[in-house]
């Protein structure tokens, strides 16, 4: 398989991967790019290595910097902007963990320690079953929150020696 075929395809999987972990395929489809590019590249290199419009690279490669996965680099003496990706797949996965920890989990979690405080008779089995079930949801979910926090921290030979010595 020749480099740009091999990287054609990195790009257009990427994008399908990235509809999995909350983001929308063009703009998992630039963080590729932007991951393959040894050097930074402009809006104008985007468009033309994925055939999108300028309006559509604005617009996700602003939602790439807002998830902390892109950075703007500024290049002395040229006009443009020009886009590079965090090429540390640890950081990466760790990043995307923590935006859509603070985007769903942690808003979820909120919301369900609100509704467990509904007046009512708390013997009555339709209330006793609801605050029940959001209770044990909250407390997966609290569960998950404080391993997701355990993962963020955690550098990447610690966690995956960990995960090794879980599967033993």
């Amino acid at each position: 398989m020749k480099l740009s075929e091999a990287k054609a395809q990195f790009i257009s999987s990427w994008g399908a991967f990235g509809t999995h972990w909350g983001i929308n395929r063009t703009m998992a489809q630039i963080h590729a790019l932007l991951l393959v590019c040894p050097e930074p590249i402009t809006q104008d290199e985007i468009m033309e290595e994925l055939n999108i419009s300028r309006g559509n690279v604005n617009m996700n490669t602003r939602d790439l910097v807002d998830w902390g996965l892109v950075e703007r680099v500024i290049i002395p003496g040229e006009r443009k902007e020009y886009f590079a990706a965090e090429k540390d797949i640890w950081k990466v996965a760790t990043q995307i963990i923590r935006e859509r920890k603070k985007r769903e989990l942690d808003p979820m979690l909120k919301l369900l320690s609100q509704l467990e405080k509904i007046d009512g008779d708390k013997k009555d089995a339709e209330t006793k079953q609801f605050i029940d079930t959001v209770a044990g949801i909250r407390k997966f979910g609290g569960q998950a929150d404080k391993m997701l926090e355990v993962m963020i921290k955690a550098d990447e030979s610690w966690f995956l020696g960990s995960l090794l010595k879980f599967f033993k």
